[in-house]
């Protein structure tokens, strides 16, 4: 199909990038894209790091070739519900969208505070939008006394990290045992958590926020802890990690749910029963596909890698079919940027039993740590080392024997141990 009209519910990364792609792939036909806010598509991963030092205007993260992208925006207005058997796009204005194809490219959001009235809280804030992070830094500007950041995953701690580079105090309070250690384990959790105090953060793992108070005027000032006692802030940072944006689907027979909207290999979404809709595909941080690189375990990726990649994907598979597109298997991918780090990992890290460091040593902050599941190599991470992160690629596709590579003059021994990841049952 390369004419007729395609409607792209979110304007953000995998939406613009979907668009994209259809055009190059010669789709002629009218092609509309749908976002929440009023901006273009811009970039996040700035929004936690130099908008909020200042040292880019949020404003000034639109992504490249918006501009040259023939499409109508509808911006501002988000979508909120799906007619499928009329074939209609629903949204909050009342407007319908009739559609032959739909890319659902809806993203996530952040998170908020559990209680909805200290959530409301003046100076208690979360960080997804470029709005969201104008306001905070702004409020960052005005010098608080004190920052509290609830989670110390990586918008945890890259907010946090930006903080401290502005000069100003900042807690961080989190419920397990070390800094991302559901992401990377509790054995990098440790070398983050080192990282941070010896930058000047007030650490508290294993501690929770049981309520948030304020004062007369609504101004959030203490944080009451579960275990007793208060921690005073001045601004708190919510950053208890993302819920997939599917709410608007409810009624409409897919499977979606908060974790994500179930799809097939080739992107096409999954009704309640398990069948593809051959008109609907989705893609980026919404999406959740059977990754065939992992047993074909359902997973949902919120990474700026895969929201280009998927949205891509998506488009060929709109235009050529689902067999032309094949089944997305695009090696799961990120990075962070965070005092002084540059985090980068392959692969999906859930479920791993073991890790080595093959390159470098913690004690010198730059190193390469490799993880295997059941005697399979399954993912990487390199910290201040990603020349050495190729390498592991293949292995990692292949499910290598673990560990991988060894033996190199430039290597330690390896001595594999326990990575202190949750097991997938409690993942």
């Amino acid at each position: 199909m390369r004419d007729g009209t395609i409607v792209v519910a979110g304007a953000s990364l995998a939406g613009l990038r979907g668009a994209e792609a259809l055009r190059r792939g010669g789709f002629s036909g009218r092609l509309i894209l749908v976002g929440d806010e009023p901006h273009l598509p811009y970039d996040r991963p700035p929004l936690s790091k130099h908008v909020l030092t200042g040292e880019v205007a949020a404003g000034a993260t639109t992504l490249p070739g918006v501009g040259a992208l023939d499409a109508e925006w509808r911006l501002g207005t988000p979508a909120a519900g799906l007619d499928r058997a009329g074939r209609s796009l629903l949204l909050a204005d009342g407007t319908r969208l009739p559609f032959d194809r739909l890319l659902i490219a809806t993203g996530a959001r952040a998170r908020p505070w559990p209680q909805a009235d200290e959530a409301r809280l003046a100076g208690v804030h979360t960080l997804r939008g470029r709005d969201d992070a104008a306001v905070l830094a702004a409020g960052l500007g005005a010098r608080p006394g004190r920052v509290l950041i609830l989670g110390a995953g990586f918008i945890g701690g890259e907010v946090a990290s930006s903080i401290r580079a502005l000069g100003l105090p900042v807690t961080v309070v989190d419920p397990e045992p070390a800094p991302l250690a559901r992401a990377l384990g509790s054995v990098l959790g440790g070398f983050m958590a080192g990282r941070m105090e010896a930058s000047g953060v007030d650490l508290r793992p294993g501690t929770r926020v049981a309520r948030l108070e304020g004062d007369e005027a609504g101004r959030v000032r203490r944080a009451h802890l579960a275990e007793g006692g208060t921690i005073e802030a001045d601004l708190v940072v919510v950053a208890l990690g993302a819920v997939r944006n599917t709410g608007w689907l409810a009624g409409s027979g897919l499977s979606a749910d908060e974790g994500g909207l179930s799809c097939d290999g080739a992107c096409r979404v999954l009704d309640e029963a398990g069948w593809p809709d051959d008109a609907i595909f989705a893609a980026g941080d919404v999406a959740r596909f059977p990754h065939p690189l992992y047993g074909g375990r359902p997973v949902a990726l919120e990474h700026w890698g895969n929201a280009v990649a998927q949205g891509a994907h998506a488009a060929r598979a709109m235009l050529d079919g689902p067999d032309a597109a094949g089944a997305y298997a695009e090696l799961p991918a990120f990075w962070s940027s965070q005092f002084g780090l540059n985090i980068k990992s392959l692969g999906l890290l859930e479920g791993a039993d073991a890790m080595v460091i093959v390159q470098g040593d913690p004690g010198t902050g730059r190193f390469l740590a490799v993880y295997g599941h059941e005697g399979r190599t399954i993912a990487a991470v390199a910290v201040n080392a990603g020349r050495w992160l190729p390498a592991y690629e293949a292995p990692i596709r292949e499910g290598a024997p673990f560990p991988p590579i060894t033996g190199g003059a430039d290597q330690p021994a390896p001595a594999p141990f326990p990575p202190g990841l949750p097991s997938m049952q409690a993942a």
